[in-house]
């Protein structure tokens, strides 16, 4: 069975039991403390928790997830993968224990013939919590399970809970037993790899406080509403039912593995650590094709570090098989191949997901070659005796280069010399135990949100602001320093629920408006309005005015000026994504964006730097269909219509089924969006480009000044250019060419003075050479030469008194103070030998690094030149003086 035909039978037989299908949600989380979905659960945590109302009784889904969590375990088990599927069937204080098990056993056990998943139950067990007799009870009834096949287990395996106070209560798992030939006998109980879980079942009944560990809390009582939650490991039924050993081996898994063994003339099964690294590369690609998806790129930090350590496993794994040039291009259409079924979207956006891939491999080959010629440097010099590359050489390369261990202890064996796995390993530990202090220093700064939860269970925050600008509504609630309160008076800040807003909340890259709230005997300034859970909007404000409670009237007052800048900024961003695509091709994708009155910032899927003739036709397109006033027009439609009418669904962003549709110039810019916007173009105003940069490997990203803004900034250059033209006494068409010629005319008299600054310090030849003093057997020129124009000079210098003097054993150490930029000076200090002096043991290098070390800074050279530099130019006697001891000693 195919695992898209589990999937798909999956949602259908929930369905047909009254559940609401919910699509799988992205798998970047919305929940503040995950980084990514890492349970089917995720999604409907708000519903779960209470926090928010759940908007139907049961639910059903397939969910994509990732976790990482266990990655160097993936390829080494059977079960252990970074991308997998939940199947998830949700209750929300509608049916509980007795439906939940009724419903497994059902599915799991009805023949694929009448559309179940065929199980035989001689192979199923399950394990209940040793306390829930009722469980136990209900498995009796409802399925054909001995009592021997029925096993109590603990709370340290068989109760769930979040760790925190809150929701809680037993739960029951099913497993298959794979058979005699993979492990003990005993059941489930034995914890043998024999029996794989396949489904857990999380009875959620009770309220639990004072959680001191997994197994020790305090259960306050029975929920008021039961809830039930369900987990059915989608690839690990899929390997089960399709024969194969493990997840790696199933139809959406096995393609990529078995490409990857052809690029690298392995059999697989023929060697265990080369399976391995098939199985990794597998499992990677597929997770890598995944998230790119769902809008995630490669960066050093968060999600983005995630994704670049997958793709940089499967290079190196890759390389560890004998390929070393690029391998994606042939591994990532098969993956794409093997999930278009279950994930169209990984078809449809395979040209920007391919490329984030490609430009990542393509950088970290390159880092990787820089990363082998340190390697190569380091056994050299364990060859020469030092029997081992250094365990912080050996942490360089993991940190810096992207190096597993592994490839570094490969290499080095090769060579005939070991790593110092003790000294790599402690620094490892180092860096371990710094991330969790940050994490759990991030995590105390995370926002309590169960303070909203009785607050969103009034009712969703219905916005009026598309609109209006003004609306009169009533409190819902008052949070001060994020508790509950019931009123809050002058000069304090304090968070306001109301039941309607005009206010636009900080969204879809749009900042929040400005404005007021006024009611009878109130006022207050707005500071923020967010949307710390979904549905609920928090105004955050500073009452200037009297004291405002509970259900007092409230009318919210939109700053009319900043709300027409941030419409005039959000409709610019749309022109400006247009005028991209329209200039770079189709694969300009948005990957981000930010706008605020006046100003907009888009983040964009591209490699290379824009030129400025690139830059100045996008402005000049952009401007273009400011002129030709297209109407700007807003419709609310299905999803599906939307996307069918071309509308663009910008990656990492997630849609209900209800979408709000902003055209501009009709399909020239299609896009979902909820934000503000202008009514016709032509009301942007103006947009001119200030900036484009990199923002990584595959994004870069451009800065516009937008309406009045972009005015006044054109205004501020066009009285610079008056300027510029007055003073210089030329028409502004002459202006360039005068600076030009200006520009030239200073760099010639640079170069006269810098020729004339040298002819002066070659005049002190003589006088140098004069005062040369004999130390350690050489003929020493020691000097100071005060103020010199450059580094470049001193340098000069020495070299003309080093060739003075001859064939015999000498030595040139000048130093002098070069200009360092806003009047200020620095020291520098040139050293340089002849063949002669080299030979008895005298090293330029080492003189120049004394000197810089007197004078507060470094430096080092070859043997023969070098220089060194500092911060004190008043120690530049003291340095000559350290340097003229070491001589002579």
């Amino acid at each position: 069975m195919q695992t898209a035909e589990i999937h798909r039978r999956w949602l259908d037989f929930f369905e047909k039991r009254g559940h609401t299908v919910v699509p799988s949600a992205s798998l970047v989380s919305d929940d503040p403390s995950l980084m990514f979905t890492v349970a089917g659960m995720v999604p409907f945590v708000p519903y779960l928790s209470g926090l928010v109302p759940a908007p139907y009784p049961r639910a059903t889904s397939v969910q994509k997830c990732i976790r990482t969590n266990d990655i160097e375990e993936v390829g080494r088990t059977p079960r252990h993968g970074t991308f997998f599927q939940m199947c998830g069937n949700f209750s929300f204080g509608d049916y509980f224990k007795e439906d939940a098990i009724r419903f497994a056993w059902e599915l799991l056990t009805t023949s694929e013939a009448d559309g179940g998943l065929g199980f035989d139950p001689a192979d199923l067990w399950v394990t209940v919590y040793e306390e829930d007799e009722e469980a136990i009870a209900l498995w009796k009834q409802h399925s054909t399970l001995p009592d021997e096949r029925i096993q109590r287990l603990g709370k340290d395996t068989n109760y769930w809970s979040t760790g925190q106070p809150g929701p809680a209560g037993p739960c029951s798992e099913i497993f298959y037993d794979l058979g005699p030939e993979y492990g003990v006998d005993g059941g489930p109980a034995t914890d043998d790899d024999r029996y794989v879980e396949i489904w857990n079942l999380v009875f959620m009944q009770y309220q639990v406080a004072d959680v001191r560990s997994k197994t020790e809390f305090t259960i306050l009582g029975e929920l008021p509403n039961k809830n039930i939650d369900t987990g059915m490991g989608l690839e690990r039924v899929a390997f089960i039912k399709q024969g194969v050993q493990n997840m790696y081996e199933i139809d959406q898994v096995r393609p990529v593995l078995d490409r990857a063994a052809e690029l690298s003339g392995k059999r697989y099964g023929a060697d265990h650590t080369d399976d391995v690294r098939l199985r990794v590369i597998a499992d990677h690609v597929r997770s890598g094709l995944m998230l790119i998806a769902d809008g995630v790129t490669p960066s050093n930090e968060g999600r983005g570090y995630i994704l670049r350590r997958l793709l940089r496993r499967v290079i190196l794994s890759m390389r560890l098989l004998g390929v070393e040039g690029a391998s994606f291009a042939e591994l990532f259409p098969v993956s794409r191949d093997a999930m278009r079924d279950a994930y169209p979207a990984v078809a449809e956006g395979f040209d920007f997901i391919s490329r984030v891939a490609y430009a990542e491999e393509k950088t970290f080959l390159r880092t990787l070659a820089s990363g082998i010629q340190i390697l190569d440097t380091a056994v050299e010099r364990a060859r020469d005796g030092a029997a081992a590359v250094p365990g912080d050489t050996a942490f360089l390369l993991h940190d810096t280069h992207g190096f597993p261990i592994e490839l570094t202890l490969e290499i080095a064996e090769e060579a005939g010399v070991g790593v110092d796995e003790g000294v790599f390993s402690a620094l490892m530990q180092e860096q371990r135990d710094r991330a969790k202090a940050d994490a759990k220093a991030k995590k105390g700064q995370r926002a309590d949100l169960s303070v909203y939860k009785e607050l969103r269970g009034l009712g969703e925050t219905r916005f009026t602001g598309y609109d209006e600008l003004s609306h009169e509504s009533r409190v819902l609630g008052i949070v001060v320093d994020g508790a509950p309160v019931a009123e809050a008076g002058e000069g304090q800040i304090a968070e306001l629920v109301l039941a309607e807003t005009s206010l636009w909340a900080e969204s879809g890259g749009q900042d929040a408006d400005q404005g007021v709230i006024l009611g009878d005997g109130f006022e207050a300034e707005v500071l923020d309005v967010q949307k710390p859970v979904p549905g609920l909007i928090v105004h955050t404000v500073r009452v200037t005015v009297g004291r405002v409670g509970i259900d007092a009237r409230a009318e919210t007052r939109v700053d009319a000026d900043y709300r027409r800048g941030a419409a005039q900024a959000h409709s610019g961003t749309h022109i400006v994504h247009a005028a991209l695509r329209e200039v770079l091709g189709a694969g300009a994708h948005q990957a981000g964006s930010y706008n605020k009155a006046g100003y907009l910032r888009l983040d964009f899927t591209h490699t290379d730097a824009l030129s400025a003739a690139t830059k100045s036709e996008i402005e000049e397109i952009s401007n273009l269909a400011i002129r030709a006033d297209h109407e700007v027009v807003t419709r609310e439609m299905p999803l599906d219509e939307a996307k069918s009418l071309g509308a663009m669904a910008l990656f990492g962003e997630k849609y209900g089924d209800r979408v709000r549709v902003v055209d501009i110039g009709g399909p020239w810019s299609r896009e979902l969006c909820a934000g503000t916007h202008v009514s016709s173009s032509a009301e942007v105003g103006m947009i001119s480009l200030i900036s484009e940069s990199s923002v990584g490997s595959t994004n870069r990203r451009v800065e516009s000044l937008v309406g009045m803004e972009a005015f006044r900034n054109f205004a501020a250059e066009r009285a610079i250019v008056q300027q510029l033209t007055s003073g210089l006494k030329v028409p502004r068409a002459e202006l360039v060419t005068r600076v030009q010629d200006l520009g030239a005319q200073l760099k010639a008299a640079e170069k006269k003075v810098a020729a004339l600054e040298a002819e002066k310090l070659g005049q002190r030849v003589p006088e140098l050479l004069a005062g040369a003093e004999t130390l350690g057997g050489s003929r020493v020129v020691l000097g100071s030469l005060g103020r010199v124009g450059s580094a470049d000079d001193i340098r000069g210098l020495a070299l003309q008194l080093r060739d003075r003097l001859g064939s015999e054993p000498g030595v040139v150490v000048l130093a002098g103070a070069v200009p360092a930029g806003e009047g200020t000076e620095k020291p520098v200090v040139i050293a340089a030998t002849t063949a002669r002096a080299r030979e008895t043991g005298v090293k330029a290098g080492d003189l120049a690094k004394l000197g810089a070390r007197v004078l507060g800074g470094g430096g080092g050279g070859k043997p023969d030149l070098a220089q060194g530099g500092g911060a004190d130019v008043a120690k530049i006697d003291e340095a000559l003086a350290e340097i003229r001891r070491d001589l002579a000693g």
